[in-house]
């Protein structure tokens, strides 16, 4: 069974959970080894050395790794201005974003020595590691148009048509409540279209961001324990 509370540090021995936590990789394996919208199975294999999780079939080959998708900012030195301020929130969103439900796998094999989405998301400074962003850069990627993104989603076509649409991608990863009944993504602050760098202009905007983030964590864990229940019936 998935247990939604447990905190992947408990068992990462120091490092960083997306690598180094067993409990979180077989989450993984367990939660994203079903049918495709195509009705394909995608089935994710943990025994192949030198592979966090592999699959490979008449679809093709794909290696895929974890990545956090809430990000409280803790560590980032260049928002300690901010962070210092309200230490017992970050700690909360940190603490929040180490469940099962604020991670997801990307392809993470680098492809023409070029940054993974993982890598790329993290030091774009119009991305900032905010999942909100990112997801609407996949948006985009489905509906043929530009964004910050949009080279790096492209090298990993084959892992996007898997799903076929956005829809399809949203409802594989149970991403469905951080999009809107439109099929827009619903963003933690405001949005000015890529325009500038997202940036915390006082903690008053990071408590919105934080309670937003964790409304959409403690969201898809419930989609995530009512899948894992379907599964055991």
């Amino acid at each position: 069974m998935i247990d939604t509370s447990f905190n992947m540090y408990s068992d990462a021995n120091g490092g960083d959970p997306d690598a180094t936590s067993p409990t979180l990789r077989s989450y993984h394996k367990f939660l994203w080894s079903k049918s495709l919208p195509s009705g394909d199975h995608f089935i994710l294999r943990d025994d192949m050395p030198g592979y966090y999780l592999h699959h490979s079939s008449t679809l093709g080959d794909f290696s895929l790794g974890s990545d956090a998708i809430t990000h409280s900012y803790k560590n980032q030195i260049n928002k300690k201005w901010l962070t210092t301020q309200i230490p017992k929130e970050v700690q909360e969103l940190f603490d929040h974003g180490s469940t099962v439900g604020a991670y997801i796998v990307f392809p993470n094999r680098k492809l023409d020595g070029k940054h993974t989405i993982n890598q790329a998301r993290g030091i774009l400074r119009l991305i900032d590691d905010r999942f909100d962003l990112t997801l609407e850069c996949i948006r985009r990627y489905y509906a043929d148009e530009t964004s910050p993104l949009a080279e790096t989603l492209t090298r990993y076509a084959a892992f996007f048509r898997l799903f076929g649409t956005f829809d399809g991608y949203v409802q594989f990863f149970l991403l469905d409540d951080l999009v809107d009944e439109k099929g827009a993504v619903r963003f933690y602050l405001p949005f000015d279209d890529f325009q500038s760098p997202p940036r915390f202009r006082s903690s008053e905007d990071y408590l919105v961001y934080k309670s937003r983030a964790e409304m959409f964590v403690t969201s898809r864990s419930r989609r995530i324990e009512a899948y894992a229940k379907q599964l055991k019936t």
